[in-house]
């Protein structure tokens, strides 16, 4: 709908490195109480104000199933220069669907 705008609240930015390179995630709260989300579930940060993150643990949100779902788009800061081969991947059936989704 033209004109519909969805704002999430952003309680802070997840900075980490890859190989030496400084990166970070712009975080958005997660399901429970103090836990966070950046398109993979982040626990609760430690006392240090620390939290893992785990790539392995990154999902597809509903849209990726069907394009009768709709989802929040991550913010573009959050695209990382880095390959992260984790995660779950495109999934077969829509890939088979769509030859944009192949190359």
């Amino acid at each position: 709908m033209e004109g519909l705008q969805h704002v999430y609240d952003a309680p802070g930015r997840i900075e980490f490195s890859v190989d030496g390179l400084p990166l970070s995630l712009t975080a958005f709260n997660g399901v429970t109480p103090g836990s966070l989300s950046v398109s993979l579930a982040v626990g609760t940060p430690d006392e240090q104000g620390r939290v893992t993150l785990d790539f392995n643990r990154a999902v597809n949100l509903p849209c990726a199933y069907t394009d009768f779902a709709t989802c929040p788009l991550p913010p573009t800061e959050n695209r990382l220069p880095v390959a992260v081969e984790a995660g779950e991947k495109i999934p077969y059936e829509r890939l088979a669907a769509d030859p944009a989704a192949r190359s």
